[in-house]
């Protein structure tokens, strides 16, 4: 996938490495650096290097180099597969499981995973993301749905940027919901200091639009929300509902470090305490289906982790 951008007056003096990673991309500084030294940066279609100081009205183009297709080898890892036709297949992937080959992440994939199959798959996201038309991020489970080929692939992203595309998450949360239901319209940026992180951005960021409803609420201040997403920014739901004052329960990033479990049922306490990811599920998916238009609709269970842990404030 290429980038291409045109420099605004805010940003002429600008380092362009900082200009690109305060761009919202899933690149860190240092990757962007290397490919600038390799070529995969240019202004106004000339190589240029990290430091390159930008002027007004310049285009900047960024192309990532993938790395070599032959790492991707399959891999015998378990699918949980919902549907499956010669178009598509719908994956209800579980916590845990990136999604896509990334820095970090060369092994272990979804991808990887699927090229076990033996099964065709699109090749219009790139050599290294075949059928990925979307992701969830490693630690959230849920529905995803996988192209077995570009028309299938380019059909379903058209609907993804229509909105067409439904969308349905719940979540566990800390803290007072300042109503029942809400909507949360704030852009969504690179954090500026930790590369890691999004963050709301009003003045840098891209529109990001998370439907709420709370559905239940405990005593011990958690809620369990519906969410729906009309836009699919990195990390989304999490920055919006911690903006919101709503963390969700074991989110590493952008949940509470630390919260008080003293005077909790034990039961509930050692539940709370146990959390290894955040307590988000993509529990509803729903598609016109590329070839026949029939509409498709998709519902997943709560796994264990999250099914316990309601059991747990359940009864405490």
């Amino acid at each position: 996938m290429v980038y291409e951008y045109i420099v605004q007056a805010p940003d002429a003096g600008k380092r362009l490495d900082l200009f690109l990673t305060g761009r919202g991309l899933d690149f860190s500084r240092s990757q962007i650096q290397k490919w600038g030294e390799e070529g995969g940066v240019t202004v106004n279609g000339q190589p240029a290097k990290a430091g390159y100081r930008l002027k007004t009205g310049e285009q900047v183009v960024l192309t990532p180099k993938e790395p070599d297709p032959i790492l991707l080898k399959p891999e015998p890892i378990p699918l949980l597969i919902v549907f499956d036709d010669p178009d598509l297949l719908v994956i209800d992937k579980p916590a845990g499981l990136v999604v896509h080959p990334a820095p970090g992440n060369y092994s272990g994939t979804l991808v990887h995973a699927l090229l076990h199959l033996g099964q065709d798959l699109s090749t219009a996201g790139g050599a290294f993301r075949p059928g990925i038309v979307h992701r969830l991020d490693k630690d959230t489970s849920g529905l995803l749905v996988v192209a077995k080929n570009d028309f299938c692939h380019q059909a379903l992203t058209r609907q993804f940027q229509s909105g067409l595309i439904f969308k349905e998450y719940q979540a566990l949360t800390w803290g007072t919901p300042p109503q029942s239901q809400g909507i949360i319209t704030r852009p969504i940026g690179r954090h500026p200091v930790d590369r890691k992180k999004m963050a709301v951005n009003e003045v840098r960021g891209r529109t990001a639009l998370t439907e709420w409803l709370v559905l239940e609420t405990y005593p011990p201040g958690i809620n369990r929300l519906q969410l729906r997403i009309k836009t699919g920014r990195t990390h989304q739901i999490r920055v919006h509902l911690a903006a919101l004052g709503l963390p969700i329960l074991g989110d590493p990033l952008y949940g509470l470090k630390k919260k008080g479990l003293k005077g909790l049922d034990p039961d509930l306490a050692a539940g709370l305490a146990s959390l290894s990811r955040q307590m988000l599920h993509a529990g509803r998916l729903a598609f016109s289906h590329p070839r026949s238009q029939i509409r498709l609709e998709f519902t997943s269970p709560w796994p264990a982790d999250m099914s316990q842990l309601i059991d747990l404030l359940k009864k405490s």
